[in-house]
């Protein structure tokens, strides 16, 4: 693939080790400046930029897209991979159930305020990262942020199975503009996502944990969706251990792609055609 000068993610070591210039958008930032240090000292690039971004406000999101819009000359890759996992309830500062919130809305908003940059820096990807988990849920049109009933489960799965949704209708609406879109299955990596299980499934995955992946297995297949030369000509697809990947009939609908694109916008006081 071209030459890549600017990286959003968490899959930095990796990436900073193949030259790219990484800009690490975290919501704590003192840990963020511990892991720059570390991934500086063990790929030797200092090219590393560390920004805040909260996830759960789309006020900290339009502040530091404004801030990479007016730094930044281009964005080659965009990986959006942060989230949360099986919380028990609470809701964004915009009032969204927080898995929704962060996994879904936080991401495709921006997206949103970062594609004119992006589609300026063709060949340009951006990749999701989702879960097998959006096989657990469903997109809940009517009950969208689970005030009715909360199932941190069904949840998460809802928030996995709309970066999928979005990603099919993402491709669609960039198609011919030279940026391309996937989403994924990192795996099951052992990392603080977990921290909210039961204490039953803690230990279950305790006992699992030889089948688990670390942080550096679980970024393998963003990193391929991200640089991976022969899907240059792909997009809208989903895949996991580096290769495409089935997902559900529910991830393949595209009526309720549209539906839930619109809604999206709806929520998030947007128009994006």
């Amino acid at each position: 693939m071209h030459s890549v000068r600017n990286f959003f993610c968490g899959d930095s070591p990796d990436l900073a080790k193949r030259g790219a210039r990484v800009i690490m958008a975290c919501r704590d930032v003192a840990k963020a400046e511990t892991a720059k240090k570390e991934i500086i000292e063990d790929s030797g690039n200092q090219n590393i930029i560390v920004h805040k971004l909260d996830l759960s406000d789309t006020r900290s999101i339009k502040e530091f897209a404004e801030l990479i819009n007016n730094e930044e000359r281009q964005v080659n890759i965009l990986i959006n991979n942060a989230g949360v996992m099986m919380c028990p309830y609470s809701k964004t500062a915009d009032g969204f159930e927080m898995q929704f919130g962060v996994n879904h809305l936080g991401h495709f908003l921006l997206t949103y305020l970062l594609i004119d940059l992006i589609k300026r820096s063709t060949p340009a990807r951006i990749v999701n990262v989702a879960s097998t988990a959006h096989r657990w849920g469903s997109i809940r049109l009517d009950d969208i942020n689970s005030e009715r009933r909360y199932d941190p489960v069904k949840a998460y799965g809802q928030s996995k199975l709309a970066n999928i949704l979005c990603t099919r209708s993402l491709a669609k609406r960039l198609q011919g503009t030279g940026v391309t879109v996937y989403s994924l299955h990192p795996g099951v990596v052992r990392s603080d996502l977990w921290r909210h299980l039961s204490t039953p499934i803690q230990v279950a995955v305790k006992v699992f944990r030889p089948f688990t992946k670390t942080s550096v297995q679980g970024a393998q297949t963003s990193i391929y969706c991200a640089v991976a030369p022969e899907l240059e000509k792909e997009s809208g697809g989903y895949y996991s251990d580096c290769k495409p990947a089935r997902c559900t009939r529910a991830a393949s609908d595209d009526e309720m792609a549209q539906k839930l694109w619109e809604l999206s916008c709806q929520m998030l006081g947007i128009t994006w055609d």
